[in-house]
């Protein structure tokens, strides 16, 4: 057993308990793989993440990423948290941007002020969702297929389908039956009229332990790559998540050249020492 830095992250929010938390422990490249699965399980956040020494020369650093119930290749809310965890640690970047190491490859971090955004990976899974995925779908969130404006795969890890409904208030109003989901994994979004916000975002994981998870950085860079590329949102739009959870989730998104970055805040709530 030794003893690791830690720290407890909320993400996507400038205010502390408004977004979605993260647990991370740094310097964990001593801990094996089935006591990283233990803890992750233990803490029973969305996700908690060890931060570990590259093994690719231009990375800055190596993150593992793990749900209550698996590893997950990318994630997005555990990505900016890490990273400020580990640029609040001391950390320095190598270029001008950080560049972190994860399953997928590497991913780049910008930092805008204090908020980070990151480069939205290539999607593993995308297109047209099958006919009648839509209609389990529709029967999970317990509407009439019709109430599905359009949809898309916007796979880039975690294996995210996303559908868009008419409105906000559509998206705020639903009442999902979890049982029935299974290994679904959906994100709803719903334009906003006016306000702060554009869009109106949910996401439905319970085959990952968690329900609803408060604000999904991975399922906002996937709808961004395909609402934008389709002509469905502008080249820079803000999206809100967790507002059903209480929560106050902002999700910056915006295209640049050819990539899509999606940013958000982040503010430690907890820092300390775990023993593992």
């Amino acid at each position: 057993m030794a003893r690791y830095a830690y720290r407890q992250i909320d993400v996507f929010t400038a205010t502390a308990l408004k977004g979605n938390p993260l647990g991370v422990v740094h310097g964990a490249d001593g801990i094996s793989d089935a006591a990283m699965a233990q803890f992750a399980n233990w803490t029973n956040l969305s996700e908690t993440t060890f931060l570990l020494k590259p093994t690719r020369k231009d990375a800055d650093y190596r993150v593992r990423i793990y749900t209550v119930a698996r590893e997950l290749p990318f994630a997005g809310h555990p990505t900016l948290g890490s990273c400020h965890a580990w640029l609040e640690a001391g950390g320095r970047p190598k270029g001008g941007e950080v560049v972190q190491e994860c399953g997928v490859g590497l991913v780049r971090i910008r930092r805008e002020g204090k908020r980070l955004a990151f480069a939205a990976p290539p999607l593993k899974r995308s297109g047209a969702v099958e006919p009648e995925v839509l209609d389990r779908i529709a029967h999970c969130l317990g509407i009439a297929p019709k109430a599905i404006k359009a949809s898309n795969w916007v796979d880039n890890g975690p294996g995210f389908v996303a559908v868009m409904l008419g409105s906000r208030a559509e998206v705020l109003a639903l009442k999902p039956d979890f049982a029935a989901m299974g290994d679904l994994r959906i994100g709803a979004i719903g334009k906003a009229e006016g306000g702060e916000i554009d869009f109106e975002i949910r996401a439905f994981v319970p085959g990952e332990g968690v329900k609803e998870d408060p604000v999904t950085g991975s399922l906002n860079a996937g709808v961004g790559q395909w609402m934008i590329s389709a002509g469905l949102a502008p080249k820079r739009y803000v999206a809100a998540q967790g507002t059903q959870l209480g929560r106050a989730g902002r999700v910056y998104v915006e295209k640049i050249g050819s990539d899509i970055w999606v940013g958000g805040d982040s503010v430690t709530v907890i820092e300390g020492a775990v023993t593992l």
